[in-house]
């Protein structure tokens, strides 16, 4: 599982945005996106730098 603090996900878009990003580089990939704490936490077989590159592109680096 990997965890990451998004300090730019501030809203159900954001939230959605992060999901859609993170399926199209793992497609079975489980996500739980915790918008108050601006968190998201990946059960995903891709290594981490992999998540957090496709999260940096999106427009959500993690913090």
């Amino acid at each position: 599982m990997h965890e990451f603090h998004l300090p730019d996900m501030t809203c159900g878009h954001c939230a959605s945005k992060v999901s859609v990003t993170l399926k199209l580089v793992d497609p079975a990939c489980e996500i739980e996106v915790d918008l108050a704490q601006h968190r998201v936490a990946v059960k995903s077989t891709e290594v981490r730098e992999t998540l957090l590159e496709a999260l940096t592109d999106a427009g959500y680096p993690p913090g």
